[in-house]
């Protein structure tokens, strides 16, 4: 073995050969020695990641062979005090091998944005269903929710032969399962978790420009004491829920 240590760094972030790796396995140098022990525990996390993504794509592995086409529906927002609901419905290709994608609660700012661009770019079709404030408030939160799932379905590209949804059940002539958890039990319910997140966050960054003072870029529109705080220095604003209770008290 004559490589240098940078070589076999190189050499091993390109998928080496079981020949290659038994090379070094007999290298007498240290460094090489240390090289080889951080690939074979990047290894091992790749794996058990894998297993895990296994595990949560159950659902699809059972239902894909007669129904090709899954959907994963989840919504996001629904416990704000403002901002839009808004729900994502994905379908992925049966050869989706993103192993990071899970719950998007789960994940980072930055870690979801990165599987956004992924899950946009290899899924078979993706759509966006939003509620605003208006219609929240004039036929409660769940059953906008149940419109933002239903415009979801409607707007995706590719007819879907089955859904499957986080916690909400739709009226629906598409077969589905409804769980709890969703977004840890199957992976088409994750990326639409992640898509709807991101989307989300995003709008509610633009309105933390048009309103300052409530801390909506770090919030997302939940309760918190900056928010409240913001709404009784400030008031109620065009994207508050007026039919929520801890709104309901800053109306004049």
């Amino acid at each position: 073995m004559t490589e240098s240590i940078a070589q076999v760094k190189q050499h091993l972030s390109i998928e080496p050969t079981a020949e290659y790796l038994a090379q070094l396995a007999t290298d007498p140098r240290k460094g090489v020695q240390q090289c080889l022990l951080q690939y074979e525990k990047k290894q091992a996390a790749l794996a058990a990641k894998k297993v895990a993504f296994l595990a949560r794509r159950q659902y699809e592995d059972r239902l894909w062979p007669n129904y090709p086409q899954i959907a994963g529906i989840d919504e996001v927002g629904r416990g704000p005090l403002a901002g839009p609901v808004v729900t994502a419905a994905v379908i992925l290709p049966h050869d989706f091998a993103v192993y990071d994608v899970n719950d998007s609660k789960q994940l980072s700012a930055t870690k979801r944005q990165l599987l956004y661009r992924q899950i946009l770019e290899q899924a078979v079709s993706v759509s966006i269903g939003i509620s605003d404030v208006a219609t929240i408030d004039r036929v409660n939160i769940l059953e906008a929710t149940k419109l933002t799932m239903s415009q979801a379905i409607a707007g995706l590209s590719v007819p879907p032969d089955h859904l499957l949804i986080d916690a909400v059940k739709l009226n629906t002539d598409i077969p589905t399962i409804s769980m709890f958890k969703g977004d840890s039990h199957s992976i088409s319910i994750a990326a639409a978790s992640i898509v709807a997140k991101v989307v989300r966050d995003h709008l509610m960054l633009a309105y933390d420009q048009a309103y300052p003072g409530y801390d909506f870029a770090d919030n997302e529109g939940y309760g918190t004491a900056k928010h409240l705080a913001g709404l009784a220095k400030y008031g109620v604003t065009p994207i508050h829920r007026r039919s929520f209770a801890p709104v309901k008290k800053y109306l004049a």
